[in-house]
């Protein structure tokens, strides 16, 4: 049996950072655009933890990162 991976909020804003800074995506996609990333079985795990986090699938890639620092600020 495959071990199964848990995605945690924190898991999910990494993932979704690093495919934004390799330009995968970008910070106007919505959420949802994280599925083709992620494993279609894995999915509905990923879902239920923004869910829970109290994230749609409309909101933007870029609501994810709660805050911020700007090197040039």
């Amino acid at each position: 049996m495959l071990p199964t991976l848990h995605y945690s909020i924190d898991a999910i804003r990494d993932e979704a950072r690093h495919l934004v800074e390799t330009g995968s995506l970008t910070r106007q996609q919505p959420i949802h655009s994280l599925c083709r990333f992620i494993p279609d079985r894995q999915w509905s795990d990923v879902e239920h933890e923004l869910e829970v986090n109290q994230f749609l699938l409309r909101d933007r890639i870029a609501d994810l990162f709660s805050q911020e620092d700007w090197s040039n600020d």
